[in-house]
């Protein structure tokens, strides 16, 4: 394979720009050769920052060179990809999640969660500057989900197992002014999904809060729960599920709202407002004792992030 070499002398007073400039190799994943000679893959993704790096350089009176290298001999690219195994930092990697796992019963459910949040933006950062991903990627990408999956379970037992198949088209026509019924004390799937059916689906939608899902009313649609009509299917959480069960997912304001209940529901890529989110939603759970009444005042929560995600980028 082919290679860049960044040959670079920086300018002897320049502390702060030699600061960036280690700072910015290391987030890139560059391997040192020796003092001022770095090396890296020749792809066209890490041209950008290290061209960036050059012009950077030079403006401030340094010198740096961007240098393609041919393929090397076996020998010498062998012993250029071990420089850029990453096998010790998962390893780092996972005792911080054991350590995390062994607290879980200690600490809160909120804390947890933002632990492993965090934990999953390390996995990112390693496996961005894993250019030759082997099995250990693989490896804590499913321990870090199997983590996510028992804290939810520890949290939240009765959190609905994912139905095979895929989600009917339904018309909501069908669905208006109906009693639907869900587990007591909402928490985020629960709560986004009622908000969802009151503004999209069912605007006279009654809801029941059940402490026992054996006594759902014969009448009522049950959802985020098991055998309910409308609960986690496949990869998507209740509140994901409904969305494509009535074509509102082709909405990206929606859609994009979606992505942040099932990271928050289930783990996966959170985004950046998810922890403030989270934080709002237990303080007002911790504060509201009624469901309805939870219910109401989460309905603005969500009407503003939505109206957020609505808005052009500026």
């Amino acid at each position: 394979m082919a290679w860049l070499l960044l040959v670079a002398t920086l300018p002897g007073q320049a502390g702060s720009l030699r600061l960036r400039f280690w700072r910015q190799l290391k987030a890139i994943g560059a391997a040192n050769l020796r003092d001022g000679v770095y090396l890296l893959p020749l792809r066209a993704e890490l041209r950008i920052p290290l061209t960036a790096l050059c012009d950077e350089l030079i403006a401030a009176s340094g010198n740096a060179w961007l240098i393609e290298v041919p393929d090397q001999s076996a020998d010498v690219d062998a012993a250029w990809r071990a420089l850029f195994d990453r096998r010790d930092a998962y390893v780092e990697w996972a005792g911080t999640l054991n350590t995390i796992e062994a607290n879980f019963a200690a600490a809160s459910e909120m804390e947890s969660r933002r632990q492993l949040r965090q934990l999953r933006k390390e996995l990112d950062a390693i496996a961005a500057t894993d250019f030759f991903p082997d099995e250990s990627l693989d490896a804590a990408q499913r321990a870090l989900a199997d983590a996510e999956k028992r804290l939810t379970r520890q949290f939240a037992p009765d959190e609905p197992e994912a139905a095979p198949g895929g989600v009917i088209l339904r018309d909501r026509a069908d669905y208006r002014g109906r009693v639907w019924a869900t587990r007591a004390r909402p928490w985020v799937d629960r709560v986004a999904s009622a908000w969802l059916i009151r503004r999209f689906i069912d605007p006279q939608a009654r809801f029941v809060w059940l402490k026992d899902i054996r006594d759902c009313p014969a009448d009522a649609l049950g959802f985020d729960y098991d055998g309910a009509a409308f609960t986690h299917v496949g990869k998507r959480v209740t509140f994901e599920t409904l969305l494509a069960s009535f074509g509102l997912d082709a909405e990206p304001a929606l859609a994009r709202l979606g992505a942040l209940v099932h990271a928050l529901d289930v783990g996966g890529l959170p985004a950046a407002e998810a922890a403030g989110v989270e934080t709002l939603l237990a303080g007002l759970r911790a504060s509201e004792p009624d469901d309805d009444r939870l219910l109401d005042r989460a309905c603005d929560l969500f009407d503003w992030l939505l109206q957020s995600y609505r808005e052009p980028t500026t």
